[in-house]
């Protein structure tokens, strides 16, 4: 069993920057981040595999969100600069233990989810 806890969300202004944490218990071989603004579906923008092989980041982040892993403290990170409302959204920190899974990357393909932090941009 893999437990996910996310911190770091909040509210910052457009242009702004925030650091989202994801503390992890048990081995996984790949762990992502979601967002699901209000109204809306849940939507990987950041996947890293525990290995290190290269992130994969949406379209809709690339260049501004950056993933990076602390195997030592077994937390995942999400480095969020040059925050746009359209940013806004719950985040979800989600791992899965099957490489398979993690090729795939959809919100079925992982077992592992926290219970999301709030990100709010405001213009």
């Amino acid at each position: 069993q893999v437990q996910l806890q996310e911190s770091g969300g909040g509210s910052v202004q457009s242009g702004g920057s925030l650091k989202l944490s994801c503390a992890a218990s048990g081995d996984t071989r790949c762990m992502a981040w979601f967002r699901q603004p209000p109204g809306k579906g849940r939507e990987r923008i950041a996947q890293i595999y525990t290995s290190g092989d290269t992130p994969y980041y949406a379209d809709s982040v690339k260049g501004r969100f950056t993933i990076s892993q602390d195997n030592a403290r077994n937390t995942l990170y999400l480095q969020m600069n040059s925050l746009k409302p359209e940013d806004t959204a719950m985040y979800y920190c989600a791992a899965s233990r099957l490489r398979n899974r993690c090729a795939a990357g959809a919100v079925s393909d992982f077992s592992y989810w926290g219970r999301g932090t709030q990100v709010t941009v405001s213009s």
